[in-house]
């Protein structure tokens, strides 16, 4: 498995809208090897989130970026924060749920 852990900072009163598109585009992704989001919200400061994105490989999460879809949906995202995204990338080692 591989991902990435984006911290944002949203414009005010953006964060529903953000909800809003990834809840949208999650069947599209399904697709292409994705396996899970989860976003936090900051308990501190509302306008700042995470999204941790999981996809089954790392060569479907390169495939998923690079693609002409994804940056549709980047661009998307990106009108709603006041600076771009801090990215972390890398392949997913443990995992477990409930």
């Amino acid at each position: 498995m591989y991902g990435t852990i984006a911290r944002m900072k949203l414009k005010p009163n953006a964060f529903e809208q953000l909800e809003t598109q990834i809840n949208s585009i999650e069947a599209d992704l399904a697709a292409a090897g994705w396996m899970s989001t989860t976003v936090y919200r900051s308990d501190n400061d509302l306008n700042e989130a995470w999204l941790a994105v999981v996809f089954e490989s790392k060569e479907a999460y390169h495939a998923n970026a690079q693609s002409p879809e994804q940056a549709k949906r980047y661009e998307q995202m990106r009108a709603l924060l006041e600076t771009d995204p801090e990215w972390h990338d890398g392949e997913v080692v443990s995992t477990s749920s409930i």
